[in-house]
């Protein structure tokens, strides 16, 4: 599976952004699809999570109330709708695709897209 983030920028505080992840070269369908994120200096930390059949979505408490997460099988493609973003949201935005059992632990994941730039001023 292939995965091919888009939608990044750079945007003011307040600003909304929406990022997706186009998959292919496997059946969409059976993953589970996860967004991660690494700000310069930090370890890559878990962002939303949701599931094949998109029943269970998981964010983490920074982004909750923020950020939704959405998955179109039909396209392939998952989305992160990204509101009211903050300076501290700037970071390398990755998509990832796999069978998880728990779902922000990121070793659970098998395929990683190339990560999409994120950049909110101040």
């Amino acid at each position: 599976v292939q995965l091919q983030a888009s939608g990044g920028g750079l945007v003011q505080a307040g600003a909304s952004l929406r990022l997706s992840c186009a998959a292919s070269g496997g059946t969409f369908s059976v993953y589970a699809m996860g967004w991660f994120r690494q700000a310069p200096g930090k370890e890559r930390e878990f962002v939303a999570s949701i599931s094949r059949s998109g029943k269970y979505i998981d964010y983490s408490d920074s982004v909750k109330g923020r950020f939704t997460i959405s998955k179109d099988n039909a396209k392939n493609t998952v989305y992160l709708q990204m509101n009211s973003l903050k300076p501290e949201d700037t970071a390398v935005y990755s998509c990832a695709a796999g069978v998880v059992a728990v779902p922000r632990d990121q070793s659970r994941y098998n395929y990683w897209g190339q990560g999409t730039q994120v950049t909110v001023s101040s």
